[in-house]
Order: structure tokens, then sequence, then C-alpha cells
């Protein structure tokens, strides 16, 4: 749902950014109109979200679902930064999420969740050195087959950006080895294979939430 929605608001914030210099004086107006829109229902939304992952926080830490949630069990979901984090991630605010997991593995090194969550995030932001770092470290410490099929799929993704297909190939068959559920190394596979059609990384991460 979150998706849809903030694909249109980046689809519209692309035009604005593409054709406002050189629109005529009624489409700018258009456009100016858009714009104050698009920046109220962003403040909104970024206000009502993090008062939710605050309250979904309080009753994790509650313990009223003490056994059937994998997050209790991880010691950081009690800092203010990695509620922050998966809120700035679930917003595609990857830059914020970015600065907050930074702030959750400085206290947490061995922490490779975050460094997961941090991974992806520098992912979208295209810096794939720092991504590729974090997400071998991840395969190198993790014993955890999803947490590391995840990372074998984002990795897969960063050789794909630089067309080193056989690489990417490799990476995208050992995510599915290890956890054959995941979806998005099918849909990567597939990509690579007819050398179309967009890259999938992330989005499991919202299941994990």
């Amino acid at each position: 749902m979150f998706q849809y929605l903030f694909a249109e608001m980046n689809d519209a914030l692309d035009e604005i950014e593409k054709y406002y210099s050189a629109a005529p004086a009624v489409k700018k107006q258009e456009m100016l109109r858009k714009w104050n829109l698009l920046k109220q229902m962003s403040d909104g939304i970024m206000d009502e979200w993090m008062s939710f992952e605050e309250k979904m926080a309080r009753i994790r830490e509650s313990g009223l679902f003490r056994g059937t949630d994998p997050f209790t069990m991880i010691p950081e979901l009690k800092l203010q930064s990695f509620v922050k984090g998966q809120g700035y991630f679930k917003l595609l605010m990857y830059k914020h999420a970015a600065e907050e997991f930074n702030k959750v593995v400085e206290l947490y090194p061995e922490s490779l969740m975050s460094r997961l969550y941090l991974a992806v995030s520098y992912l979208h932001l295209e810096e794939t050195h720092v991504a590729a770092k974090e997400l071998n470290r991840i395969l190198l410490n993790s014993d955890q087959p999803r947490l590391k099929a995840l990372a074998y799929n984002a990795l897969g993704c960063i050789h794909a950006k630089h067309t080193d297909l056989e690489k990417a190939l490799s990476c995208f068959a050992l995510s599915l080895k290890l956890d054959p559920s995941l979806q998005e190394p099918l849909y990567n596979l597939e990509a690579c294979r007819s050398n179309s059609g967009k890259l999938h990384y992330g989005t499991q991460l919202l299941a994990l939430s």
C-alpha cells in the first residue's frame, strides 16, 4: 500500500523537478500547488508514522507477544535510533534511515540485522561500496540462513548495477539456496537473464519489521 503511494508521490516530484523551470506560468502554478500538497502530506505522514512506530516499540518491549515476535530477542530494539531507523526505512527515507542505523551499530557493532538495514539503505542511496562492505560483514559473521539470503540478494543487486552479471547471478542463486521462499532473488534472476526489469531489494525487510 505504502509503496504505491510513495511511487505516485515520487513521480509527482520527478515531474516538478524536470519541468518546472521551463513550464508556462499556468503550469507552474499547478506544479506549485502540487508541491505544497506533497510537502503537507510528507510532514503529516512522517509525524503519524513515527508515533505509530513508538507505540509498536512500547508493545514489543512490554512482552505482550513474547515468544511470538523474533524482534523481542534483539536488545537494540529498545534503542530509539532503531525504531526511528525502521520508520524512516518504511517511508523510503533512506538517508535518514542510514543515519539512525549508523547510531545503532556504534552501540551494537555485532547487530547484523541493523547492518542489513544500513546496507540496503546505502544501496538505495547508490552508495554501493559502503553497502557491499556491510553486506560482506554480515555474510562473514551470520549463521542465520534467512539473514544471509537477504544479504546475498542485496549483494547480487550491487554486482548487477556494476554490470558483473556472472557474480550477480551467483549471488541470487545462493540467496535462493539459503531461503527458497524469498521472492526478490527470483525476480532479480529473471531481470538479469532477460536484461530488463527492475532489481528488487529491501522489500522483505519491511516484512521483518
